[in-house]
């Protein structure tokens, strides 16, 4: 099955060829309260962002609740919890999406998820969601990859901790089983990431590499990541979002405020739009400025018949005489009138 060298995602095309879609991903970020989360997603339409991204699972679909070492969080944000506890904590429950995706339609802005389960799936499809995420710590679920892609909307892979063949077989399972649109994130899974640690020369590659659209799942603090991500031909950034780090929350720390990430969203797609193309040529905003170049002017007045001399003649601003590169060669002759003191120099007036 031939790759698509864009994703679609309704009706926003994404790639190379347009402006980087940006994703808000809002993930624990509503502290439990459906009132929150129905707040986060206003405020991250508000901010320019083209979708906006929850999680759908539950403690249960997740893990068991387990007191054993094999399900203890050591070290990171999360240290000291265990696993279901922190899924307790962070999911958002399946009687919100409706309500959830019924707002952001709403207000006009694009809202899917990240199905950790078929019966994850079931409930996106239910809702129609217009693609589906595969979260990084899933990209090697190859039944879950299936699954989703036989339901025939985009995938967005995030790639962290996958190597070369880990990523291959999730893109074979997902083409196989008949997703034609897939893109690939770039992802460090740390939380934050180092930002020494993003790579996003990775971005490119990966699109390269499996034929398909890229971009970076960014947990890296501020926003440079993404620009970068940006100018090596990355096509989606996501990044977490909360209106406020203060509320606290398990991905509060990395996550960005509203005015922080309007201004992603604006740096991001700048910095798309200054790419262009390789151009030589003179580009219409500068024409003007021309005349401000250097050329040759008489600097005192000159008889006809004297000689010109690096006394009398030289290359200065504006640019209505000759080029500069001329000098050497007029030098030494005389004038073949009278020349007046700033006076732009041709060769009418040069015996």
């Amino acid at each position: 099955m031939k790759p698509s060298p864009e994703i679609k995602i309704a009706g926003r095309k994404i790639g190379p060829c347009h402006p980087p879609y940006v994703i808000a991903e809002l993930s624990a970020n509503h502290g439990g309260r459906l009132a929150r989360a129905l707040e986060l997603i206003e405020a991250a339409a508000a901010t320019g962002a083209d979708a906006i991204k929850v999680q759908t699972y539950t403690p249960d679909t997740m893990t068991i609740p387990h007191d054993g070492p094999d399900f203890q969080i050591k070290g990171g944000p999360w240290d000291g919890y265990k696993l279901h506890q922190l899924y307790k904590e962070a999911y958002t429950p399946f009687e919100w999406h409706a309500q959830m995706f019924a707002k952001a339609r709403e207000i006009g802005i694009t809202i899917f998820s990240t199905p950790f389960d078929e019966t994850a799936v079931d409930l996106l499809a239910s809702l129609d969601a217009p693609a589906y995420k595969i979260a990084s710590f899933e990209v090697i679920d190859l039944p879950l990859i299936k699954c989703v892609a036989q339901r025939g909307k985009p995938m967005i892979i995030s790639t962290g901790m996958a190597n070369l063949g880990e990523i291959q077989e999730a893109v074979e399972a997902a083409r196989s089983n008949g997703a034609t649109e897939v893109a690939l994130l770039h992802c460090t899974s740390a939380y934050p990431a180092p930002i020494e640690e993003a790579n996003v020369r990775t971005v490119a590659h990966l699109g390269e590499a499996f034929g398909a659209v890229s971009g970076l799942s960014d947990h890296a603090p501020g926003s440079a990541a993404c620009v970068a991500s940006t100018v090596l031909g990355g096509s989606i950034i996501e990044k977490h979002f909360t209106i406020s780090r203060a509320d606290g929350g398990p991905d509060a720390a990395f996550s960005l405020e509203p005015d922080e990430f309007r201004q992603l969203v604006v740096d991001c797609r700048s910095a798309w739009s200054s790419l262009g193309k390789v151009d030589y040529s003179l580009a219409p905003s500068e024409a003007a400025n021309t005349r401000f170049r250097r050329s040759i002017y008489a600097v005192k007045p000159i008889k006809a018949g004297q000689p010109l001399t690096r006394d009398n003649v030289r290359a200065i601003r504006p640019g209505f005489g000759l080029p500069p590169k001329h000098l050497p060669e007029i030098i030494g002759r005389t004038a073949a009138r009278d020349i007046a003191y700033g006076e732009a120099l041709t060769w009418s007036a040069i015996a």
